[in-house]
Formats: C-alpha cells, structure tokens, sequence
C-alpha cells in the first residue's frame, strides 16, 4: 500500500510530522469492488478497478485506478482515478469525472492496434 500527502509545497523546508485518526470502515478491497461495480455500472462494462492507494488530503480516501479491458487483450490501460471515503465508502464522483474517464477511454482504445 502506498500513502500519498496532497498539496506538498514546491520549495522551502519541510517539516513533516503525521497524526491521522479515522475509523477504516471499508478496505483497499471492499473500495476497489465498490468502484468496479460503479464503473461497469454507471461506466462501461469494459471497466474495472485497480489496486488502491491510500491518500491523506482533506478527508482520508482510497485512490483506486480505472482501468480499461479489452476482450483478448486484457487490461490495456488507466482511465482515471475514483476516490473512495475509508470510512463511509461514498464515491468521489462528479459528472465531469465521468466525461474525462470516458472520453480517456476513447482516446485509449483508438490508439490500440486493431486486430
């Protein structure tokens, strides 16, 4: 599992010091079902969600990657990212998350050799 901090400045010093607290009520397995279920639902069936990343930023989220199958080819690519709350399980989604996911869907699959 890997951590990711938002909104790290650019330059100057850095004085790091970590103290989360939250109740872990969904895990880096049961966010990633919840975004494959959404995607194949809400999405397209040709989707499925990848191996979270866990993300400390305003709230405490699984990042879970989007990725694009193909039949024959298997997963050829990234998509997007869906953000999911560890301890209400609510998805991060807005309408132009979804139209950025899609239209990189698009530009994926037309970029792939045809057979």
């Amino acid at each position: 599992m890997n951590v990711m901090v938002e909104q790290l400045p650019r330059t100057g010093k850095l004085q790091f010091d970590l103290r989360v607290s939250a109740d872990v009520n969904f895990s880096a397995t049961a966010a990633r079902r919840r975004v494959g279920r959404f995607v194949a639902d809400e999405i397209s069936y040709l989707m499925r969600g990848g191996e979270p990343d866990m993300v400390i930023a305003d709230r405490i989220y699984w990042r879970v990657p989007v990725l694009l199958t193909l039949p024959g080819h298997g997963s050829i690519g990234t998509v997007g990212d869906i953000d999911v709350n560890i301890e209400t399980g609510q998805l991060r989604v807005t309408p132009e998350l979804i139209a950025e996911i899609q239209q990189r869907a698009t530009d994926l699959t037309a970029s792939q050799p045809s057979n």
